[in-house]
């Protein structure tokens, strides 16, 4: 992997910015990268507390995720469609929708691996067997799997071309005037936290769509319409309009008084093109328990 330090990236530890190119890693395993030489810049090797420069020339050589084996699991699936060439699923929130180098059990794609064996997708390597999107780890809710890589392909397009509807439903802190907003805000990665994604003029072009559906006290519920797919894209939006995705601490909604795993987010709906059909899909799920606990609790203060 060649990479090209940017504008932004000015004056960033070169430890830092690899663990936010490289999020499948420790910090301390990317460290280990650059002590080892696996890791030039401008054909150099560097120390981790290197400070790029606008035009450096930075040069990866990992080891290949092929080389790790995943083991498949016996772990419930709630599959809400399939057919012959794909599914969808039903990922339930605190699980990872593919391994990493650092956690390789417990995922949606050891759950697939068990019940579906060979029959998924290769185009993403063997960390993501049958995965063309993802779910952070604490959102849950409707994941499209392609069984096999024409399929991968045929979805992959519709996503590309923004033809898959992807609705999500939160709740957020705050109390939101408007009844629908767009959100049309470039996202890239955050230059002094790369673990974090933000707005900023060189992102990619990112579009969410807002509407109202129930004003509370101090919090609102929501719909949001994903027009593209960024990374962290919802929370980021919100984040970045004043109404952080309820108990997001990543991105500043801080501690509620309802506990939950982190953000109050799912996504329940999804209309697409079954693979090499005309058939229209759609489909939809109910409000899953976290988001049920802390609706109910701002609707008794109401």
């Amino acid at each position: 992997m060649i990479l090209t330090a940017g504008e932004n990236d000015e004056n960033i530890r070169l430890d830092a910015y690899l663990a936010g190119i490289l999020p499948d890693f420790s910090r301390s395993k990317v460290q280990s990268f650059i002590k080892s030489s696996a890791v030039l810049v401008n054909n150099t090797a560097r120390k981790p507390s290197y400070q790029l420069k606008e035009g450096d020339r930075i040069e990866i050589n990992i080891p290949e995720e092929s080389s790790l084996k995943i083991e498949p699991q016996n772990i419930p699936i709630d599959v809400v469609y399939e057919d012959e060439n794909m599914l969808v699923v039903n990922k339930p929130s605190c699980m990872l929708t593919h391994p990493t180098v650092q956690e390789r059990e417990n995922t949606l794609v050891n759950a697939l691996l068990y019940k579906y064996g060979e029959n998924l997708s290769g185009v993403n390597g063997e960390f993501r067997r049958g995965i063309l999107h993802r779910l952070d780890r604490n959102t849950s809710g409707l994941l499209m799997i392609a069984k096999n890589d024409k399929t991968h392909e045929f979805l992959a397009e519709q996503i590309k071309n923004h033809t898959v509807t992807k609705k999500y439903r939160a709740v957020v802190k705050g109390v939101i005037s408007e009844n629908e907003i767009t959100i049309n805000a470039p996202i890239g990665r955050n230059p002094k936290q790369p673990h974090k994604m933000m707005v900023r003029e060189d992102g990619k072009e990112s579009l969410t769509i807002l509407k109202t559906v129930k004003r509370f006290k101090d919090a609102t519920a929501v719909e949001l319409t994903l027009v593209t797919g960024r990374t962290h894209q919802i929370r980021v939006h919100l984040s970045y309009i004043n109404h952080p995705v309820y108990n997001d601490t990543l991105y500043g909604a801080g501690r509620g008084k309802v506990s939950t795993e982190e953000q109050v987010l799912q996504s329940f709906f999804l209309r697409f093109t079954k693979p090499f059909s005309d058939e229209i899909i759609e489909l939809e799920i109910p409000p899953d328990e976290k988001y049920k606990k802390v609706l109910n609790y701002f609707e008794s203060r109401q």
